[in-house]
């Protein structure tokens, strides 16, 4: 172990990660913070960090690089951290550049980029749906000609819904790509499987997960993404075959992928047609619209903190798990066309936490049932959709 407190710089292009940060400092790590420079009056946990910096909004991998090297001549950096999944391959770049723990390039792009992390799943045995990367036009072709449509084609490297379009005919595709131009080789085209979505978020540590939780969309995410309305997500119970299922195929995924240690955010389809289950991606962050939040809630489990404490362990030494609840969380939450809705109507025992966020109004509930969590959301969608529903158009790109 080393004589000096660890120094952990964290890298975030959102507001995110306070949790994570709190628990550095709480373990005695020195811990440092690049964000941009829209992000210099965020509510950022100042009593946890030794001291920020502020790049940027637009800035280059390079000159990241440069700054980060430039600190490293004043500041012993022991590890670097992306708090937010669009800061992964900058970081993993200044590891491999500063000679860091942690994922370099390579397996970053297992997590990053929907390419990568189907190809390599696939040549490992997992089930994913049929798709191909919009690289050789011919092999697109081919592609539809083999696969029966509707496809989508998605950014390979966007986070949840973000720029996916729903393609019904080839001749509806060539136009869309011409349009995109230089930019088409960074999608790929995927057959759209109609289904139930679900998502696993993991601890992983020595290579394994060490702790699942399985919860179900109760619609999939591209439709709220795209349709708008109200987000629902709830954990299954773990003594169901789905549970079993997916903690199955979430340790397949891990292990094709090869995480050596960290959280992770995976989404699975179970086919309408044959109800088997697809991988649909994964992420090596902690999974956002709360999902953390919900985890804490139902099992105790907070995945920041438990990030945070492997970080700083960085596979040197054991790590244990703290102990699990055996509740049930869910989410209901959408955006509200009030600027600070009232949700005190929704007065169930079951609500244990009130999301206090401008123009969105969202609950999370926590029971010994997990069939309970299911009945009070679907008693509350149509609720919320009376009283609160706002629409939005769905984000080309990340803001």
């Amino acid at each position: 172990m080393s004589s000096h407190p660890l120094t952990i710089l964290c890298m975030a292009t959102y507001e995110k990660g306070h949790e994570f940060m709190r628990e550095c400092k709480r373990e005695g790590c020195v811990v440092l913070l690049i964000t941009v420079d829209k992000h210099r009056n965020a509510n950022w946990p100042h009593e946890s960090l030794d001291e920020v910096f502020y790049i940027p909004n637009e800035v280059k991998i390079e000159d990241v690089i440069h700054s980060v090297s430039y600190l490293a001549r004043s500041h012993k950096i022991d590890r670097i951290v992306a708090l937010d999944e669009y800061d992964m391959e900058t970081v993993a770049a200044l590891r491999e550049h500063l000679r860091l723990p942690g994922m370099g390039l390579t397996t970053i792009r297992y997590f990053r980029d929907k390419l990568a992390m189907r190809t390599q799943a696939h040549d490992h045995g997992v089930l994913v749906p049929p798709f191909v990367g919009v690289i050789h036009h011919s092999d697109v072709a081919a592609y539809m000609a083999r696969v029966p449509g509707p496809w989508v084609l998605k950014p390979r490297t966007e986070a949840a819904a973000i720029g996916i379009k729903k393609i019904n005919h080839p001749d509806e595709l060539w136009p869309t790509l011409e349009a995109l131009g230089d930019r088409q080789s960074y999608f790929l085209l995927e057959q759209f499987v109609p289904g139930d979505v679900f998502h696993v978020d993991s601890v992983v540590y020595g290579g394994e997960a060490v702790f699942h939780a399985v919860s179900q969309y109760r619609q999939p995410p591209m439709r709220v993404a795209h349709e708008g309305g109200v987000f629902v997500t709830g954990m299954l119970s773990r003594d169901s075959d789905e549970f079993r299922q997916l903690t199955d195929a979430n340790t397949a995924v891990l292990k094709a992928l090869g995480l050596p240690r960290g959280v992770t955010h995976t989404e699975f389809i179970r086919a309408h047609a044959d109800g088997r289950f697809y991988f649909l991606e994964t992420a090596a962050r902690v999974g956002g619209a709360y999902i953390s939040d919900m985890v804490e809630v139902g099992t105790g489990i907070n995945l920041w903190r438990e990030w945070a404490r492997i970080e700083i362990l960085a596979g040197k030494q054991a790590y244990a798990l703290p102990p699990v609840s055996p509740d049930y969380a869910g989410i209901v939450l959408s955006l509200a066309k009030q600027d600070e809705p009232d949700t005190s109507a929704y007065n169930d025992p079951e609500v244990a936490v009130r999301i206090k966020k401008h123009h969105h109004a969202g609950l999370i509930l926590r029971s010994p049932s997990a069939e309970r969590i299911h009945q009070l959301q679907e008693a509350y969608v149509p609720r919320f959709q009376q009283d609160f529903v706002a629409v939005e158009p769905p984000r080309e790109k990340a803001q």
